[in-house]
């Protein structure tokens, strides 16, 4: 079996930034692998375009450019909110902390504190590998065709997948 559309693929990888040799951002190796159904926008396209036609067992080396991945920095995309929106819970307010929000359309949005001043706190909306080139390296774990009901949810079910 090889990887194609409406399989539900097991891969350990190593992200690093940049090349091989970057820095580590994460890895699966010594826990359960990345479990994914290829082909319906689980994972970023060019993560699935390197993995197509590899079979278990097969290795991958391989990079993706900022731009295909998480896109550009974006100075814009830090913005400045009142202290006071914060004032239930100023214990949130900790440099670094990643925190779930809304937009004006209820759209979710994840910010991360980057200041607090006295008045206002400073939150960057990028994501966090945003302007980040990519290297992965791995190996295919395994391969099964896909459930109907995995297909139908939009993800893998049972272990290292999501149970109902």
């Amino acid at each position: 079996m090889v990887i194609e559309e409406k399989k539900v693929v097991a891969v350990h990888y190593t992200l690093t930034e940049g090349s091989a040799d970057g820095a580590l951002v994460e890895s699966t190796l010594g826990s359960k692998p990345l479990k994914f159904v290829y082909g319906i926008g689980m994972v970023l396209p060019d993560f699935e375009a390197n993995l197509k036609g590899l079979k278990p067992g097969g290795a991958f080396a391989f990079g993706i450019q900022s731009a295909d991945a998480y896109g550009y920095y974006d100075e814009t995309a830090m913005v400045e909110l009142p202290k006071s929106m914060f004032e239930e819970d100023e214990s949130l307010l900790e440099i670094g902390r990643t925190l779930p929000l809304q937009d004006e359309e209820g759209h979710p949005l994840m910010g991360t504190v980057i200041a607090v001043g006295q008045e206002n706190v400073k939150l960057d909306f990028n994501h966090p590998l945003a302007g980040v080139d990519l290297f992965f390296t791995g190996h295919v774990e395994s391969i099964r065709d896909a459930e109907p009901e995995e297909l139908e949810h939009g993800h893998v079910h049972g272990d290292g997948g999501h149970h109902h």
